[in-house]
């Protein structure tokens, strides 16, 4: 309940975190990303909602973005029972470590919206600039990482539409929210198809995943977005941290 309230603030619903608990808990990697990707499609669906009801999803970019989200996530979920569960971990430490940076940096100012490669995307009286380019190739990478080891796609999707998109923070996290729970779906049916599934630990976690994200949702709703961005920073970092440490040692 806890992560899946601070997570979901944040737009990034807290897989990363889930995982880790679960590792630490004596879980293998494998099922463990298995079942973060359940609580994570449960609780980022009802934030999703609730963002959604007011006004904090470009459905436009959800779309385009989830299409591409959700093939290359199935496809990550089905794959990572191939890799050693100590890469996985790897992996999931550098993405978390990366993600945190990335956010730390101050967005341009002035983008460059020429180009045949840049669409314009217009949804709730919101219009921004997508470079294909960019975007096609860092979404299909997210996607299919964040479903093989369980992270959640906000991770770099936030990042992506805050620092080459010039999206609102609040946007951001609405928009990322929604993404979030397709990918988590699609990592899960990939899951799903490899066999990896535990319902008897899965569906608990996923109830309590589900009230913390109701009440992340909630409080997202009356926070500033600076103190949104520092706290997906904060929270990437000490992820990232713990995860290198648990490889090592």
């Amino acid at each position: 309940m806890l992560i899946a309230f601070l997570m979901t603030m944040t737009g990034r619903g807290g897989g990363n975190f889930y995982v880790l608990t679960l590792v630490f808990s004596g879980i293998s990697m494998n099922l463990s990303a298995s079942t973060g990707q359940f609580i994570l499609m449960c609780s980022s669906l009802m934030a999703a909602i609730l963002f959604s009801k007011q006004k904090m999803n470009h459905w436009k970019l959800t779309i385009f973005l989830g299409v591409l989200l959700f093939v290359s996530a199935m496809a990550g979920g089905f794959y990572g029972q191939f890799f050693n569960e100590k890469v996985l971990k790897v992996i999931f430490a550098v993405l978390m470590f990366v993600a945190a940076l990335l956010m730390l940096k101050k967005p341009k100012q002035k983008l460059k919206n020429d180009g045949k490669f840049v669409i314009t995307l217009t949804s709730n009286n919101e219009t921004f600039k997508v470079n294909l380019l960019v975007t096609i190739p860092i979404v299909l990478l997210t996607g299919f990482l964040s479903g093989m080891v369980g992270v959640s796609g906000g991770s770099f999707l936030v990042p992506l539409m805050l620092l080459s998109m010039n999206v609102p923070m609040h946007i951001a996290v609405g928009t990322s929210t929604t993404l979030v729970s397709v990918s988590a779906a699609a990592g899960f049916f990939g899951h799903i198809g490899a066999g990896i599934v535990d319902f008897n630990l899965a569906i608990p976690l996923a109830l309590g995943g589900i009230i913390g994200g109701f009440m992340g949702a909630k409080m997202a709703l009356k926070s500033k977005p600076k103190n949104l961005k520092y706290l997906f920073a904060g929270t990437q970092l000490i992820a990232s941290i713990i995860m290198i440490i648990n490889v090592l040692y």
